[in-house]
């Protein structure tokens, strides 16, 4: 099955994701995380099956993340609360956002690549 490749093109992150699954010849489906972000059920799905912190899902060097002071809004807001927030816009959400329908990652280390998706 192909992966889900949530990304924005302007992101060097996300850019070296994209050439590593390329260069490993990984087939994905590539989603303009803005454009077409996940949906809120979507994104709690990830959530749970990442394992991670729902935290960990945004986006906290982005402007967005910032303007709307969400620094110590995330540590108080209720799981609910957080994913209205991620799902409202996709630039709050850490990219690249990976998935196979089972497995998800988040952010791109090369490392957890090779575990994940070889």
């Amino acid at each position: 099955m192909a992966l889900t490749f949530y990304w924005y093109p302007k992101c060097g992150t996300c850019r070296k994701a994209k050439k590593w699954l390329d260069e490993h010849e990984i087939a994905y489906d590539a989603i303009h995380i803005v454009e077409s972000p996940p949906s809120r059920k979507e994104i709690e799905d990830f959530y749970k099956k990442s394992g991670l912190e729902l935290k960990k899902f945004f986006n906290t060097s982005g402007q967005k993340y910032r303007e709307l002071g969400l620094k110590d809004r995330v540590k108080t807001a209720s799981e609910s609360e957080l994913l209205d927030l991620l799902a409202s816009d996709g630039m709050l959400i850490k990219r690249p956002l990976t998935t196979d329908g089972t497995k998800v990652t988040v952010g791109f280390k090369e490392l957890e690549f090779e575990q994940n998706w070889l």
